[in-house]
């Protein structure tokens, strides 16, 4: 192997970029032909971008790609996953053998990335994501870790049109993320049409600077253009750097090159090996080696938790959830320096406040941009970070994709929906969070919390923080007493019994506001003779089953849950699953229309799941 001189570095990543073609032919190309499906030509618009980064901008360690200095790369168009995969293994990670198992069970190469390898901090490939995680990267090198590592991000022009984008970039100006440098690849073609604007470059240019962005436009094929925007973004301040890279789809593949029809489309053999044979043509030999800068290493705070100090709350204070959330995260980051705050412009509603406050080097203020909280509290996770992330439940219903994909992810991302269930009162449906234990619990993985007083909710934010994955809290709106004292323990699957006998009727399962109203039906079913027992279910997934099924046993297989949350998907329907095979006389109470503005305690009676209808179903139960 050879080194050429500084000098002829385009013409150096030129034939880097029809190496990386060539993978995406050869191994790509031909693991795609086997799969039937890929994506070749999204591939070979986005060479030369890639070459140029892997290859003579970014410093990182190519042995080690979750080394913390390194400068990161974002693929947010996942779907060129086969350049991705190309890149590394050019880089020396693996063989390029291993690129021929694409998209087959055997192998991590998957037809989308995921962070199953080591090279990718989150799972793209549901578009509009990439740059939202690259922001929460960028954040915490800026921010955090003072760092001089940069984040690049590729983006395909289709996916600018994504909402999620544009909330990314506005956050991302806002927060004068000079540290974060994203490309488009402009290669005119979608899926099934041409994009909007197609080649329009100035109407792009128009519009990321009028978001406040650094905006260069380049040939996406000109190594010299690309490294001089490349250095032109190093240099700029106080502003993130959009490059807006002109190519075509299916580049160096003659037949394919900006023809409307190779979306998502392999080569047959014959004009894979065509291909082939035509950029090999464009290689020197021997092949040039390009030197990889690796990286500075910064020190950086270890993180080591200390036990959060006991809750003040006394046995005759009444207090909110969200609350005591807010204030175990406030008392959180005192113990532990990898805790960060995120919210979306409701933080003296979920409490967030009191983190930022007291730290407003580790908050950060998302505005009414839930979907960018969530990615980039994504990217602040792969960064080793433990990112708290607060909206009202029904807020992140927008922001579910986010969600999923993190889930895909494994990412240590902690969720507080606050404001569930008609609960809330006077504001109306619109704000009452009614379906968000659905939503969390259908992903894999999710841990579910929903403490029902304020000393459950302060010790299980410190459980959160120390579980290794994604969990979601969900919290109330109103005040509610306290039911246990400093030193009772909390863990996730777990469940409280506060009330049971040895002639229990009925198993009655709850959380949250609901279980205030069991335990109010508890004392009146007792004054006409009949005994019930009493479940707090504060972790929905997992979930106690031996718990549940020790009392529908004690209870003649009878059970009955109560929830504010619609029924479907809820807190019944995870008890239900619980017990499917017990031969258990299930019997479900929750939220069965759209709810209507009014006072928290006429909604809970209006929509059956107060005591006084506890009461009365719990009558109807046991005497039928």
């Amino acid at each position: 192997m050879t080194t050429i001189g500084a000098a002829q570095l385009p013409e150096q990543l030129r034939q880097k970029a029809d190496q990386l073609r060539i993978h995406s032919i050869r191994d790509s190309i031909r693991a795609t032909t086997q799969a039937g499906n890929g994506h070749p030509t999204s591939c070979c618009s986005a060479a030369d971008i890639v070459a140029t980064l892997f290859f003579s901008v970014m410093r990182y360690d190519p042995k080690n790609p979750r080394n913390p200095d390194n400068d990161r790369f974002v693929l947010s168009k996942g779907h060129a996953a086969p350049l991705l995969y190309a890149a590394w293994a050019e880089a020396g990670l693996f063989d390029p053998k291993e690129l021929l198992e694409l998209r087959t069970l055997e192998s991590d190469l998957e037809g989308h990335p995921t962070p199953r390898l080591s090279f990718v901090d989150m799972a793209t490939g549901s578009l509009g994501q990439g740059l939202s995680v690259g922001i929460g990267i960028a954040l915490n090198n800026k921010y955090l870790d003072k760092t001089s590592a940069r984040t690049y991000v590729v983006l395909g022009d289709g996916e600018s049109v994504e909402g999620s984008v544009w909330e990314a970039a506005d956050v991302a100006r806002h927060a004068q993320l000079d540290n974060l440098c994203a490309i488009i690849d402009i290669n005119r073609l979608g899926q099934s049409d041409p994009t909007m604007l197609e080649h329009n470059l100035d109407t792009y240019k128009a519009r990321w600077e009028g978001f406040g962005w650094h905006t260069i436009c380049v040939d996406g094929h000109n190594h010299a253009e690309l490294l001089n925007a490349f250095s032109k973004a190093s240099q700029t301040a106080q502003k993130p750097t959009m490059i807006l890279a002109k190519t075509f789809k299916g580049k160096g593949i003659p037949f394919a090159e900006d023809h409307p029809s190779w979306h998502g489309k392999p080569l047959n053999p014959e004009q894979a090996e065509e291909v082939i044979a035509l950029l090999n043509q464009s290689l020197s030999s021997p092949t040039p080696s390009l030197p990889i800068s690796h990286p500075t290493t910064v020190q950086r705070a270890n993180g080591s938790a200390k036990p959060l100090p006991a809750p003040h709350y006394g046995p005759t204070d009444s207090v909110a959830t969200r609350e005591a959330f807010g204030e175990a995260l406030a008392q959180l980051g005192e113990v532990n320096s990898l805790v960060v705050g995120l919210d979306a412009d409701v933080k003296n509603s979920t409490y967030t406040d009191k983190f930022g406050k007291r730290f407003p080097e580790r908050f950060f203020e998302n505005f009414i941009a839930e979907q960018n909280m969530v990615g980039a509290a994504a990217g602040l996770a792969a960064c080793g970070k433990i990112p708290f992330a607060a909206t009202f439940a029904a807020f992140f219903t927008r922001a579910y994709d986010f969600i999923r994909m993190a889930a895909i992810s494994q990412s240590n991302i902690k969720l507080m929906g606050s404001h569930v269930g008609v609960s809330i009162g006077e504001d109306g449906p619109s704000q009452m969070g009614l379906e968000d234990l659905a939503i969390m619990a259908a992903q894999p993985g999710i841990v579910v919390l929903y403490p029902s007083d304020a000393m459950c909710a302060y010790r299980l934010v410190e459980t959160m923080a120390n579980h290794k994955g994604m969990v979601y809290m969900r919290t109330g709106r109103p005040k509610t007493p306290i039911l246990y004292d400093q030193n009772e323990t909390f863990t996730i699957g777990g469940s409280k019994v506060l009330r049971q006998s040895d002639n229990d009727q009925l198993t009655i399962v709850a959380a949250g506001v609901t279980l205030f109203e069991a335990l109010t039906a508890y004392d009146d079913l007792l004054q006409s003779g009949i005994t019930v027992r009493v479940i707090d279910l504060y972790s929905i997934a997992p979930i106690d089953v031996a718990t549940l099924k020790h009392a529908a046993k004690a209870t003649n297989n009878l059970v009955l849950t109560v929830e504010d949350h619609y029924l479907h998907g809820g807190l019944g329907d995870a008890v239900l699953s619980a017990l499917s095979t017990e031969g258990v006389r299930l019997h479900k109470m929750g939220i069965r229309e759209i709810a209507h503005s009014g006072k928290p305690a006429q909604l809970l009676d209006r929509y059956g799941i107060s005591a006084r209808a506890i009461v009365e179903k719990a009558k109807h139960l046991v005497a039928s």
